[in-house]
């Protein structure tokens, strides 16, 4: 690998970790906030320990699409799907951030990124639908899981999501599951 080659990954991989501090609307089990970074290692654990359930599915590949899906927000941070407000086109903004953090890949390198990323956004394979639902189901595990504010709406979370999450029977299974965690948490959390 050329001098150059390693300089310019080495600047993208610092830009990148901008990612451990971009929070997100979920809380830890401690109550603190979640960065994005933390939401992408368990996705990426998900994928790796539901695998067995998915046939015909190119690991390596999923992994590498729960990997780059969220790397755009590394510049403009999260923008949590229940304040997202119409006419704001989330996907464009990332697709434009995640076009200034990998300008200094080698250019292979680069379209790999953006290729991947793209593919999660139209779920245009297996591995891609598989990606997004995860990534769905992710976020409700931590929402169950998390130390939540008292005002925490966890009735959105019934909705949220459900045209990814129920692409695959087994991603369908594990949405009932968390969906009866999500309307006991909501029971609880109204029950004071």
């Amino acid at each position: 690998m050329a001098s150059d080659r390693l300089l310019g990954t080495l600047e993208f991989l610092r830009e990148a970790e901008r990612l451990k501090s971009t929070l997100r609307s979920g809380y830890t089990s401690t109550g603190r906030p979640e960065s994005t970074a933390e939401h992408t290692w368990r996705l990426c654990l998900m994928a790796l320990v539901f695998s067995d359930e998915f046939e015909n599915i190119d690991l390596l590949h999923l992994i590498k699409l729960c990997i780059v899906h969220d790397l755009g927000e590394a510049l403009s941070g999260d923008i949590p799907a229940v304040l997202q407000t119409e006419g704001f086109d989330k996907s464009a903004q990332e697709r434009a951030d995640l076009d200034i953090l990998t300008k200094a890949l080698h250019p292979e390198k680069r379209a790999e990124i953006l290729a991947l990323w793209e593919e999660y956004e139209a779920a245009s394979s297996p591995e891609a639908i598989l990606a997004k639902g995860l990534d769905k189901l992710e976020t409700i595990l931590q929402h169950n899981q998390g130390r939540n504010p008292a005002d925490f709406d966890y009735a959105f979370n019934l909705g949220y999501g459900q045209k990814h999450t129920s692409a695959h029977p087994v991603l369908a299974r594990i949405r009932t599951i968390l969906d009866q965690e999500t309307k006991a948490r909501a029971e609880a959390s109204r029950a004071g």
